[in-house]
């Protein structure tokens, strides 16, 4: 049996996107433009300054008993991904010599809901029974009408969404300036959280970490090109040529980024959730940029 790869349908929602939604274009347009203007003039820096804690609620959609996960299933999740954005996660101790300056906290914690959008108490789960057996890219379980929950109000919470997924697919994000009733995060039921119903080699809760990279605006580090052409638009990750997958051995050199080759071991490429470990300074940059642009809401005064 071959093993199991990371996939990520991120890229190919931005682009359905792009050629669905004309205010897509212009609002990815206008946070590509923030950003530089933003890494260029200091402001990304001083939302640096603080940490910012996002509400959260998880959309558990399910048909079999073992799809509607448990409660500590999914704060192990939580758990997992404030660890990696905080850099506190104790495999940081892996990252090769090179690099080991370059490891940033982004200062970002993920609470779960304690206030629905009617004011009442929660526990930030929804639970929604499906008739559907699974889900693929698309919106599909973004919406009532279509077997999925909708979401709730996502300028003030982080939506994610846990259900089954076919084509294996592990999760997909949606990308800031797109329509606010999808904005969120999708993710393949046994590859959410580190307990439970996970499933090696990707039970270690990394799966989200890179979804929400992407609802950052992070990229995958090899600009989703297979030719050396592409970038992240982030100066401290190596250019390289394509997705690294399982785990990788460094270096692992391509794109003539010798000696150390891919940074592979970045939450942002395609390896094992036990491969990846660290966003680097210019990543963490690059979303506070999107904290104090598309994603202001979610900062505090």
């Amino acid at each position: 049996m071959a093993a199991r790869r990371r996939q990520c349908a991120a890229m190919q929602e931005f682009e359905r996107l792009l050629e669905e939604s004309p205010t897509f274009r212009n609002g990815q347009r206008r946070a590509e433009e923030f950003t530089t203007r933003a890494i260029t003039s200091g402001e990304a820096d001083k939302t640096a300054r603080k940490l910012i804690t996002i509400p959260t609620v998880v959309h558990v959609v399910y048909k079999k008993p073992a799809e509607n996960i448990s409660l500590a299933q999914i704060k192990s999740q939580i758990s997992a991904m404030n660890k990696d954005f905080r850099a506190t996660n104790p495999d940081t101790s892996k990252v090769p010599a090179p690099w080991k300056g370059l490891v940033a906290d982004p200062k970002i914690k993920f609470a779960l809901a304690t206030t629905d959008p009617d004011g009442k108490k929660t526990d930030g789960v929804v639970r929604v029974q499906t008739k559907r057996n699974s889900f693929g890219a698309g919106d599909d379980v973004k919406r009532g009408n279509r077997g999925g929950s909708t979401a709730w109000p996502t300028s003030e919470y982080l939506n994610i969404w846990v259900c089954t997924l076919g084509g294996g697919l592990l999760g997909y994000a949606q990308f800031p300036g797109g329509p606010k009733a999808t904005d969120g995060v999708v993710i393949l039921n046994t590859a959410f959280g580190t307990v439970g119903t996970v499933e090696a080699p990707f039970n270690l809760g990394r799966t989200l970490t890179h979804e929400v990279g992407h609802w950052l605006n992070l990229r995958h580090i090899w600009g989703d090109t297979l030719d050396c052409s592409g970038g992240d638009r982030v100066p401290d990750t190596p250019n390289c040529e394509g997705p690294n997958t399982g785990k990788p051995k460094f270096p692992s050199v391509s794109c003539s980024n010798a000696p150390n080759g891919d940074m592979f071991m970045n939450y942002m490429d395609y390896v094992d959730d036990a491969a990846m470990f660290m966003f680097t300074a210019g990543q963490v940059t690059r979303m506070n940029a999107c904290l104090a642009g598309p994603r202001k809401s979610f900062v505090g005064s």
